[in-house]
Parts: C-alpha cells; structure tokens; sequence
C-alpha cells in the first residue's frame, strides 16, 4: 500500500464486520495519478475509508477507522474520473480494506463503465467477497503478510491467517492477473521463514511476488544481503525489491 509516516495503536480494534446496506463508497483520498500502483498503467488511486485489521506497519493509519467522516466524496471522485478519460487507463481502489464496504461492487462498475480498466489492493480478509468481484478486475494486489501462524500477531486480529490464504487460492484459480506483496523486517519473523514463505507462494502458483521493506520508524535494519534476495527472487516470473 502507499507510504504514510506514523504508526497506529496496536490495540485490537473492536470488531468491524462489512456494511449490509447500499451506500456510497466512503473516500479517505485520492491519488490523481501514478505509474507504480497498477502494473503498466496510468491509473488514479483511490483510498477507500476502514480496516479491520491493526498492523504495527500500517503506512495508511488515517484510513483504518470504518467510522471516520469521508474526505472526498464519491461524486467528486467520479467526477474527477471523468475529467480524465482518454488521459488514464484505470483505477485503483486501495485502502484502508476496500472490501469492508458493500459499496465497492458498484463503484467498480461505475468506473468501468467509464471506459477504464480497474485494480484493486487488498488485504485478503474478505475472500468470498473477492471472489464476487474479480469478474470486473483486471489485476489484484494481495498482502500476504507472513506464513499463516504469524497472522494473527501481526494484524490482531484472530483467524486472519487463513482468511487471507483463502483470498490467494482464489486469485491462483482465477484468471485475473495479481501480485503478492510482503512486507518485512528481521523483527516480525525471522529471516529462515521469509525463505520458507517464499517456497510456500511458489507452490501455490504465485508468479510475481514483490518484498516490501517495512518503513516503520522503530524497524530494525534491513539485514537481507545480495545473494539472500537472489535467492529469495528464484523461481518467481518477476521478483520485486521495494526498500524505502
């Protein structure tokens, strides 16, 4: 997800569960444009509002309350996206967990309509609802933020782990192009995991898995050498090293 500066509580949030009722699809921002969130595009990012999950990492901390006030309205987004027809391939929809909100299928499809092409970042905590969507997606940004015992310490949130795995299988037996993304320091698992984690993506069918080093002001250093990477890059269709 696109960098922010400061770091959340790590309280364990009460629990949010995803909104039954029609709704507009509630914006923390926007990004005009960028060339890096949408593989081959140029594409407008657009942050969706609450997430259910605390990661000590968060880069986005302002947009993880559900209950927050909107700081951009989805008619001035689509608005915005109108404006820019023939100018941008696409849209993202980032977060923040963009699949908290009920409104999201149908904001997708308004985009789509437009004439743009659409991606979506995601944490995987809601897999039956990616599953729903992926028919009008062209490319996936999935956390896969550890093997699936270190979920729960990492998000605190119980049983995340295996929510966010069931999220990959349904991306691996799709047809909609994804990535994997992980983000690390020595100080969440140890290195011998991140390398058994990357055996474990290989072996479900990842083909493009990106490192993202964690930029969390209190991260020890990174401590992965040349030859560790190489390694950890092998066998992947492309292998991404993003330090900050």
């Amino acid at each position: 997800m696109p960098s922010g500066a400061s770091l959340p509580s790590r309280t364990p949030p009460a629990a949010v569960k995803p909104s039954t009722e029609v709704q507009e699809l509630r914006l923390g921002g926007m990004t005009p444009m960028t060339s890096i969130d949408f593989p081959g595009r140029l594409a407008a990012v657009l942050y969706c509002q609450g997430c259910p999950w605390r990661c000590g990492y968060c880069h986005n901390p302002q947009l993880l309350s559900a209950s927050a006030p909107p700081s951009l309205t989805w008619d001035n987004a689509l608005a915005f996206l109108r404006s820019r027809v023939g100018l941008l391939d696409g849209a993202v929809f980032s977060g923040g967990e963009p699949l908290l909100q009920s409104a999201l299928p149908d904001a997708v499809a308004q985009v789509r309509a437009l004439g743009f092409q659409t991606a979506l970042h995601t944490g995987g905590m809601y897999p039956e609802r990616l599953a729903a969507l992926l028919p009008q997606l062209d490319w996936v940004g999935l956390d896969i933020k550890a093997l699936p015992a270190r979920y729960d310490a990492i998000t605190t949130a119980p049983g995340s782990g295996p929510r966010a795995y069931a999220s990959l299988r349904c991306l691996a037996e799709s047809n909609t192009d994804y990535e994997c993304r992980t983000t690390w320091h020595a100080g969440l698992f140890p290195v011998e995991e991140l390398f058994e984690l990357a055996a474990n993506l290989r072996e479900l069918g990842v083909r493009h898995w990106a490192l993202q080093e964690c930029r969390a002001p209190d991260a020890p250093a990174w401590t992965l050498d040349k030859e560790q990477t190489a390694q950890l890059g092998a066998g992947f269709a492309s292998f991404t090293l993003r330090r900050a």
